[in-house]
């Protein structure tokens, strides 16, 4: 199970009051909020192995060289992520101490996002993999031959829609692996992606579904001479209009597959990897029962959930 770790502990920020606080008074709801969903998710699904994925670089530079519009709505004036609250900045790494002392596993890479860590890693993994997220430009992962799938967090973590081949053809129209291109066309103004001006998801569906892929739309408007449906007239003009848009935006809609990553131990622990500085943690920051709900999906001896 790879988890999208910063989708999860701001759905548990927003998921759980701010009134949520430690022993002296400071916000602790997204740390609270996401071991609860670890919990939860581990006593639901029972996953083997299990790793939290992290933004080393929410904004990275082989992207905004790609198309500088990329997330360029959410720059701070301190060239930080606007849209982190204040009060959940101080919790994130106050949360990678308490996975480190419970002994789970958490991994990030220099120069790249969560989403191109758990691409990697469900990549050069032999399957099944859930991957748990509320970010829909994961969905390019899904792939049933591999058992590859995404757990998605839209309804919440109590109702999380499974999202594989069949459900992406259901929802989008278009084959199972061809979200990352469907994406490219319709756009993500979410990202910063603008998208092909005038081409909406109907028409991008119908593109892929006729051409196979980005590839092979563009190399048939390319050969056009007579248009008829799906490439119209003015489907080729926006095409066309579209080139240099279409040539960047691939490269920052593909999630990274072969990034460079140290040697996990990913198996759920059986026991705190770290008991006394978790117990520390806990008390410093009022995370008694989230710690001891973790601990009992865990199967943690009852010494060793306090």
């Amino acid at each position: 199970m790879l988890l999208d770790a910063a989708s999860l502990y701001f759905r548990a920020f927003y998921g759980v009051p701010t009134s949520v606080t430690s022993p002296d008074g400071r916000p602790v709801n997204a740390i609270r909020g996401f071991l609860d969903m670890t919990a939860r998710l581990v006593t639901t699904h029972g996953p083997e192995r299990f790793v939290a994925c992290w933004d080393d670089d929410w904004r990275p530079a082989f992207r905004v060289e790609a198309l500088p519009s990329y997330k360029a709505h959410r720059l701070a004036p301190d060239g930080g992520e606007e849209i982190v609250p204040d009060e959940l900045s101080p919790q994130v790494p106050v949360l990678a101490e308490v996975l480190a002392a419970a002994g789970i596993a958490r991994v990030g890479a220099p120069g790249y996002e969560a989403d191109d860590v758990i691409g990697t890693l469900a990549t050069r993994d032999e399957g099944p993999v859930d991957v748990v997220t509320g970010d829909r430009d994961l969905f390019q992962l899904v792939d049933d031959a591999r058992g590859v799938r995404v757990l998605y967090t839209a309804r919440g973590i109590t109702d999380l829609e499974l999202v594989d081949e069949a459900a992406v053809t259901a929802k989008y129209g278009i084959p199972g692996r061809a979200y990352a291109d469907f994406a490219v066309l319709r756009g993500d103004p979410s990202d910063g992606l603008p998208g092909v001006a005038g081409i909406g998801a109907k028409t991008a569906a119908a593109l892929i579904c006729e051409f196979g892929d980005l590839a092979g739309i563009r190399a048939a408007a390319a050969r056009t001479v007579v248009p008829k449906p799906p490439l119209t007239a003015a489907v080729l003009k926006r095409l066309h209009e579209g080139a240099a848009y279409l040539d960047a935006a691939p490269v920052v809609v593909a999630v990274a597959r072969d990034i460079d990553l140290p040697p996990l131990h990913d198996t759920l622990p059986s026991r705190p990897a770290d008991p006394d500085a978790l117990a520390s943690l806990a008390a410093a920051h009022g995370l008694e029962s989230s710690v001891a709900r973790l601990g009992a999906a865990l199967g943690w001896p009852a010494d060793a959930r306090t």
